[in-house]
């Protein structure tokens, strides 16, 4: 069934005013050029989220974070909860990114919670998963894929409120990426477990992007397979004409 692009932009740990307004601006110029058939985000660092929102009033960018607490408020020094980042503006926040999982140990149980805090706060989850090169040549890659899905989604996630982004670790910032064959295979897979776990209905409609070294060269083939919905985009989104490049090869 027809499920609408997203393009989303995930900056990580990348700039200052200046450049953050800029490369915001370059974005909202080039949404407002001309009529557009997917669903743009980009979430820039916590410093820079009112910054870059000002930025792009005006235009249908969504703005995300990076990520939150699964707690509203309390003693949780350098935290920052899902209801801060709804006063900001926020609309989108990703969830257990591979960088998240490895730097800071989370595991799916805790992206789960932070998941049921964000989507109570009105914020829709951009929840990434992936392998690692060792899980990949040992055949994993399936398998890990769907563990992470089955413990990092809340059971009463819905299409509306939930975006997978399956992102192979390998692939994140090496140039390095999988086959067309192979993305399309795990995200097949993951909708079937989606189907499982939340029912056909809501695993039809749900998002899954994909993430790992998109660039425009590549975004045509991937964006086109049948359960591709979308891209996760990091270093290519941080150059306005490499980001929007990307929307025009996916035809949106």
């Amino acid at each position: 069934m027809a499920r609408k692009m997203l393009i989303a932009g995930n900056w990580k740990m990348n700039g200052l005013s200046a450049d953050s307004i800029a490369l915001a601006t370059e974005i909202k110029a080039a949404v407002k050029s001309k009529k557009r058939n997917c669903e743009f985000l980009v979430c820039p660092p916590f410093t820079m989220l009112a910054t870059v929102k000002k930025a792009l009033r005006g235009v249908k960018v969504a703005l995300g974070a990076q990520d939150c607490h699964f707690n509203e408020k309390g003693a949780h020094t350098g935290d920052v909860s899902p209801l801060m980042l709804t006063d900001l503006g926020c609309s989108y926040v990703i969830l257990g990114h591979s960088e998240r999982r490895a730097d800071h140990g989370e595991s799916n149980e805790l992206v789960c919670k932070k998941a049921i805090a964000a989507n109570k706060a009105g914020l829709k989850t951009v929840i990434c998963i992936g392998e690692t090169l060792e899980q990949r040549d040992r055949g994993e890659t399936v398998d890990v894929c769907k563990n992470q899905v089955l413990g990092s989604v809340p059971a009463d996630a819905t299409a509306l409120n939930t975006v997978i982004a399956y992102e192979p670790v390998w692939a994140i910032g090496t140039g390095k990426t999988p086959t067309a064959a192979d993305v399309e295979e795990v995200h097949a897979q993951v909708r079937k477990v989606l189907a499982k776990k939340l029912g056909k209905a809501q695993a039809n409609k749900m998002r899954i992007l994909y993430g790992g070294s998109v660039k425009p060269a590549n975004a045509k083939e991937f964006l086109s397979l049948p359960d591709v919905d979308g891209a996760l985009i990091g270093g290519a989104s941080l150059k306005s004409t490499d980001f929007m490049a990307i929307a025009d090869n996916a035809a949106c």
